[in-house]
């Protein structure tokens, strides 16, 4: 994908699941694709479940060998958000707690769950989890609150991103401006 090519459209799905998420490139640190620092976090969703799987290269270190706890807590953050907006829900993070329970190693595949607990008019807890997708251990656990976006918020950041939940075609999901339309 050409970053600078606005009209190309990200494609976020779990094999298998009906659903696809479509969104326009955009800048966000974890799941865009303009900014050429970021994690570039390919998204998946089942329901009001997100999940990613990567494993994180050494510009994400703190200590040696091992993942900063800021980057493992973007993760987290970024499949619990994206959690709510599988459901058609928007967002903004107003509280996470994060438990490092393990060493994220960098080079090392891992798989990150991002789930939502309960679902009030304006607060949406979320929890989520990092584990080793080998072993399936478990690396950290999170939980999150949620401020609810209002309606015309949420009609905004829909055209903003051009966010559309699809069903995934039997050849997969569709690609490409046509896409958006």
């Amino acid at each position: 994908m050409d970053p600078a090519n606005e009209t190309d459209l990200r494609l976020v799905s779990e094999p298998g699941s009906g659903m696809t998420i479509e969104v326009a490139p955009h800048r966000c640190f974890a799941c865009g694709v303009l900014d050429e620092h970021g994690l570039h976090l390919d998204l998946h969703v089942d329901g009001d479940r997100c999940w990613t799987e990567l494993a994180l290269p050494d510009r994400f270190q703190g200590w040696d060998g091992i993942a900063h706890g800021g980057i493992v807590s973007t993760i987290l953050d970024e499949v619990m958000a994206w959690s709510l907006a599988a459901t058609d829900n928007w967002g903004v993070t107003a509280r996470m707690n994060v438990a490092f329970r393990k060493p994220v190693r960098l080079g090392r595949t891992i798989r990150a769950e991002g789930w939502m607990t309960k679902a009030g008019r304006r607060m949406i807890e979320t929890s989520g989890r990092i584990v080793d997708a080998a072993d399936g251990t478990v690396l950290a656990t999170a939980e999150g609150t949620y401020v609810a976006a209002d309606d015309e918020r949420r009609r905004q950041l829909r055209a903003r991103y051009r966010f559309r939940l699809v069903p995934a075609s039997a050849d997969g999901p569709a690609q490409g401006p046509a896409a958006a339309s």
